[in-house]
């Protein structure tokens, strides 16, 4: 397996986090955290599960507030605009869910139109077609439009799921847990399916996970999350070919032999 190059970050940030803090209750999360999302590229975070990697994204997009330390998404501090604002810079965030977040309710096309019919209520029906037929086909699922989520399995749900959310054309990309409960072989379909979705739409992506498979094929980029912070970025080999005691157990538990 050959990880991603590393590429050559434009100057512009995305997103930028600095000093950040969370704690609840006595529990702290997050303390001093201080990460850079640059356009353009896949940053991977990862970490053990329970080490504050979910409550970053949710933070990002404001469906959590830190204690302190700002974060900046598309130029704008999060904590510092007003909710309207903040709703949207939503629209220009893809939050691509652990568990796919589809309506069970509602079939695959249904799912699709709903966040076009919420919040862009000027296009036509053959436009919001158009845009499902185009998410359907981008994550290879065109033959499910009429059915519904408990028809699907797994992997069908995780890629409807980022079709709901790319269907908005967002500029930035956050995957909580994308390979969690799949086997190998469709993990690696949505590994490949978020490189496509960076190559074909030209998004700045943060990929959550704990799958060092997934790290590995995704990642132009990895910052690890240990004690609460990211002490260590770079590229996949960077961080576990290097014998760092903090990095070698991720390493033991998905590859040893």
């Amino acid at each position: 397996m050959i990880s991603k190059s590393i590429t050559n970050p434009q100057s512009d940030k995305v997103i930028e986090i600095k000093g950040l803090n969370k704690a609840f209750g006595t529990y702290q999360v997050l303390e001093n955290a201080s990460l850079d999302l640059y356009k353009g590229e896949n940053l991977v975070v990862l970490g053990k599960s329970g080490t504050g990697k979910s409550v970053l994204i949710k933070i990002i997009v404001g469906l959590l507030s830190p204690d302190s330390g700002s974060v900046i998404a598309l130029g704008q501090k999060i904590d510092e605009i007003s909710y309207p604002e903040l709703l949207k810079l939503r629209l220009r965030i893809g939050f691509s869910f652990q568990n796919s977040a589809l309506y069970d309710s509602m079939t695959v096309r249904e799912n699709l139109e709903f966040p076009l019919v919420r919040n862009e209520r000027n296009k036509s029906k053959t436009e919001v077609n158009a845009l499902v037929e185009e998410m359907l086909d981008a994550v290879g699922l065109s033959q499910t439009i009429n059915q519904m989520p408990s028809e699907l399995s797994g992997g069908q749900r995780k890629r409807i799921g980022i079709a709901r959310t790319l269907i908005l054309k967002p500029e930035i990309m956050l995957y909580d847990e994308p390979t969690a409960g799949l086997d190998p072989i469709t993990s690696k379909e949505i590994n490949k399916l978020i490189n496509d979705v960076q190559e074909r739409y030209h998004t700045s992506a943060i990929v959550i996970t704990h799958d060092l498979t997934c790290a590995k094929e995704v990642g132009n980029r990895v910052a690890m999350l240990v004690d609460r912070r990211f002490d260590r970025q770079g590229s996949f080999d960077d961080i576990f070919t290097k014998g760092d005691k903090q990095a070698q157990p991720f390493f033991d538990y998905n590859f040893i032999q």
